[in-house]
């Protein structure tokens, strides 16, 4: 049975506060929840899962040591899960150290203020997918360990490394990396041949990337439009530019 220190406890780590003063984040659902047990990077501290999925996963109490291990009723789940339909399983995990390295011979994919979680974990998941190991963002943008960017990323959230910085600060410090800044008046996308190394600057929903960061930028590209939409999701242009550069 969860106390009542569990349900404020677990129900807290939906403040950005309050997350990173407890170093710790929730993840939910058996996919996603099988995705970060399976890294080396993420700590699981607590389990909390409904008969159902103990019977399918209760190896987990011995494979896993120092690990809260709780199995509760599907009511309890409501009562701590931040989902419209809690599925099974809700894990407490330990805020991974930020592990940034090589910037300057890889590509990395940089955010300026995106600030949909939905849209953020959706571009944490596209990283991954093409093994873009880091992601640099603004610190206006949404926080990579909101309970609805973890659920968006699909568990990719274990893999990618993510780190908030300045922009400024940040492109001061790589001035030799190339940057390709992702705006609706650049060089069209199919222009441009296959790159190693650079920093894909990706921009907020409605004001795209900044005029600073645009001027900075040493390649603006565009993905032409062939129809009337005005824009593009931000992770839908993310997909399509890794997918033509890399």
């Amino acid at each position: 049975m969860l106390t009542k220190s569990q349900v404020k406890y677990i129900q807290s780590l939906n403040q950005k506060k309050l997350r990173q003063e407890n170093g710790a984040f929730v993840a939910e659902g058996p996919k996603i929840l099988n995705e970060l047990l399976a890294t080396k990077n993420i700590e699981p501290l607590a389990i909390y899962g409904t008969a159902a999925w103990w019977r399918e996963n209760d190896d987990l109490r011995n494979e896993i040591p120092f690990v809260a291990f709780h199995e509760i009723s599907d009511a309890e789940l409501e009562r701590i899960s931040f989902l419209s339909h809690p599925n099974q399983v809700l894990g407490v995990f330990k805020l991974p150290a930020v592990n940034l390295h090589d910037l300057e011979n890889r590509v990395s994919v940089l955010i300026d203020d995106i600030q949909d979680p939905g849209n953020f974990g959706t571009i944490i998941r596209i990283a991954d997918w093409f093994k873009v190991d880091h992601i640099i963002a603004s610190p206006a943008s949404a926080d990579a360990f909101n309970p609805k960017v973890v659920q968006a990323s699909m568990g990719s959230i274990s893999r990618v490394n993510i780190a908030y910085e300045p922009l400024d600060a940040f492109l001061d410090r790589y001035k030799a990396v190339d940057i390709y800044a992702a705006t609706l008046d650049g060089m069209p996308l199919q222009s441009f041949s296959k790159v190693t190394r650079g920093f894909l600057m990706i921009g907020n929903e409605s004001k795209g990337i900044s005029i600073e960061f645009a001027q900075r930028a040493k390649h603006r590209l565009t993905i032409p439009r062939y129809g009337a939409a005005e824009s593009l999701n931000a992770a839908v242009a993310t997909g399509i530019i890794l997918s033509h550069l890399l």
